[in-house]
C-alpha cells in the first residue's frame, strides 16, 4: 500500500506541473501590441532640465561581433540587436533631458532636402513668380554620444537541480549571460570628451520540467513529460541597460555642471545624495550580484546546545545532551577567527558508564563566505576536559568540526555544526582496551549574537 501511495503523489506532483504547462501555453497568435517597457525606474523620472540639450547620435551598435549560440551547425544571427541607436534615440526622448536629431541616416535627410529645394526652384520658375526656394536649416547638436555593446558573456552563470525516484521525476535549470555597454559625451566644439559611462545587465534563462516513466503492466508502458523554459529577451535587457547609462550620464552631468536642473541647488544635492548611495551599493555588489557588505562584527557571542555520542572501549553509546558557550574574535582578514568557549556535557555507555565533564576549548576558525547571509565554516583547535565527580581527572584534546550558519537579520546567526574531539588518552571511561584512543562526537545548533564594527570597510578589502 505504500508503495502505491508514493507513486499516487509522485504522479499527482507530475499531474500539478502539466496542468501549469498546459494553461500557460499559447493557444493562438497574438496580435500587435505596443512594445514593452523595461523594469527601470529612476527617480530623475520627477526631476526635469531648466533647458533640454540637443544631442546627435551617429551610431550606437554592437561592436562585439557575436553570434547566437546554438547546440549543432552554425548560425549568422547576432547574439545583440544591431537596432543599439534606434533604442539609444528613444531612452534620450523618454528622459525628456535631450533632444535627439537624425544622424544616423544624415545622407537620406541631406537628400530630402535636396529634392525639395530643387522642386520649390523648378516650380517657381515655371510660375514665372519670384518664390523662395529656401528652407528652414538643420539643428546642429552640441554633443554627440558614442559607444556601443561593448561585450556579450554567454553562461557565466550556469547550474540545476534534479531528483529521480521510481521512474518519476523532475529537474530545473538555469543559465545567465551577461552584455556591457559605454557610452559616453563628446563636445562639438572641442572634442572633449564631457563624461563617459559604463552600464551591464545579466540576461536570465530558466526551464523546469517534469516526466514519468513507468512500466504499468505486461507490454504497457507509461511515459508522460511536460517542462516550460522562459529566457529574458535580449532586446529588452539592451534597452534597460541604454536606459540606465542615460539616466548615469545626466546624473553624472548634473554633479559636473554640465547640464542644470529645475529646482535649483537643493535638487542638485539631492541627486549627488542618491547617486553616492548608489555608488557604494554597486561597490559592495560582485560580479554575480553578490552582496559584499560584512554582517558580522568584530566579535561575537555564542551559544550552544549538542547531542554527544562517544566512542571508546565499552559498545552501547548513548545520545547525551549538552551545552557550551565561547566568544569568538574575528582577525582583520574577513572570515578569520579565534574560539575560546567552555562546555558541560555528559558521556555515557549503556549500563556500563557514565560520568559529567567539562571542557574549555581554543579554535582558529574560517567563515567561508564572509559577506552571505548563508555561509559554512570550518574550525579547529585543541582543548582540554576535566571529570565533573574528580576535578583531579583532566585530559587533552584535539577538535575540528564545520557547519552552516545563516543570518536572518545582521547581527544575529543561526548554525547547524557537527564536531569530533580526539583524546589524547584512552581511558576516558577507565578501561584500556585496544590501540586507539577514545574520541566522542558532537551534533548541534547555536546561536552567534555579534557585536562592534568590522575592522575592514568592504571598499579596503576590494581594493586590496
Amino acid at each position: 500500500m505504500r508503495k502505491y501511495f508514493k507513486f499516487i503523489i509522485c504522479s499527482f506532483l507530475v499531474v500539478l506541473t502539466s496542468c501549469g504547462t498546459f494553461f500557460n501555453q499559447p493557444f493562438k497568435t497574438s496580435k500587435a501590441r505596443i512594445g514593452e517597457n523595461t523594469t527601470k525606474k529612476s527617480f530623475l523620472d520627477t526631476i526635469l532640465p531648466l533647458t533640454e540639450t540637443i544631442v546627435g547620435v551617429y551610431k550606437f551598435r554592437d561592436q562585439t561581433g557575436q553570434y547566437k549560440m546554438v547546440e549543432n551547425g552554425s548560425t549568422f544571427s547576432t547574439a545583440v540587436t544591431q537596432g543599439g541607436t534606434s533604442m539609444l534615440l528613444k531612452s534620450l526622448e523618454e528622459s525628456k533631458w535631450f533632444k535627439p536629431i537624425e544622424r544616423e541616416n544624415i545622407g537620406n535627410l541631406l537628400n530630402e532636402r535636396q529634392i525639395i529645394r530643387s522642386t520649390r526652384q523648378e516650380y517657381a520658375k515655371d510660375a514665372n513668380q519670384d518664390q523662395t526656394t529656401s528652407i528652414p536649416p538643420l539643428l546642429f547638436a552640441g554633443i554627440i554620444l558614442e559607444g556601443g555593446v561593448v561585450s556579450y558573456d554567454s553562461n557565466i552563470i550556469t547550474g540545476g537541480s534534479g531528483a529521480r525516484y521510481f521512474g518519476v521525476g523532475g529537474s530545473t535549470e538555469y543559465r545567465q549571460d551577461r552584455i556591457t555597454i559605454y557610452l559616453r559625451a563628446v563636445s562639438t566644439s572641442s572634442g572633449r570628451i564631457l563624461k563617459n559611462v559604463y552600464v551591464s545587465k545579466t540576461i536570465l534563462s530558466q526551464g523546469i520540467s517534469a516526466n514519468l516513466f513507468r512500466y504499468v503492466d505486461v507490454k504497457r508502458l507509461l511515459e508522460v513529460e511536460t517542462g516550460v523554459t522562459k529566457n529574458e529577451p535580449t532586446q529588452l535587457a539592451v534597452k534597460e541597460a541604454i536606459d540606465k547609462a542615460v539616466e548615469l550620464l545626466i546624473i553624472e552631468g548634473i554633479i559636473d555642471g554640465l547640464w542644470a536642473p529645475a529646482g535649483g541647488e537643493p535638487i542638485v544635492n539631492l541627486v549627488k545624495e542618491k547617486f553616492e548611495n548608489e555608488k557604494e551599493d554597486a561597490g559592495t555588489t560582485a560580479l554575480y550580484d553578490r552582496k559584499l557588505e560584512d554582517k558580522r562584527g568584530t566579535f561575537a557571542f555564542n551559544m550552544e546546545g549538542a547531542s554527544t555520542v562517544v566512542s571508546d572501549d565499552y559498545p552501547n553509546s548513548e545520545k547525551k545532551l549538552g551545552g557550551n558557550v565561547s566568544m569568538k574574535f574575528y582577525f582583520k582578514k574577513p572570515g578569520l577567527n579565534l574560539n575560546i568557549g567552555a562546555g558541560y556535557f555528559q558521556l555515557e555507555n549503556k549500563e556500563a558508564f557514565k560520568n559529567k565533564f567539562l571542557s574549555a576549548d581554543l579554535n582558529l576558525g574560517y567563515d567561508l563566505l564572509p559577506y552571505d547571509k548563508l555561509s559554512p565554516f570550518v574550525y579547529a583547535g585543541v582543548g582540554a576536559v576535566v571529570s565533573d565527580k574528580e576535578l583531579k581527572d583532566n585530559y587533552f584534546k584535539f577538535q575540528y568540526g564545520g557547519g552552516i550558519e545563516y543570518l536572518p537579520v545582521k547581527n544575529i546567526g543561526i548554525k547547524v555544526f557537527a564536531e569530533q574531539n580526539l583524546m589524547f588518552t584512552d581511558k576516558i571511561e577507565g578501561l584500556v582496551a585496544g590501540k586507539w584512543n577514545d574520541y566522542y562526537l558532537r551534533f548541534g545548533l547555536g546561536l552567534n549574537f555579534y557585536l562592534g564594527q568590522p575592522y575592514k570597510s568592504v571598499k579596503q578589502v576590494m581594493f586590496e
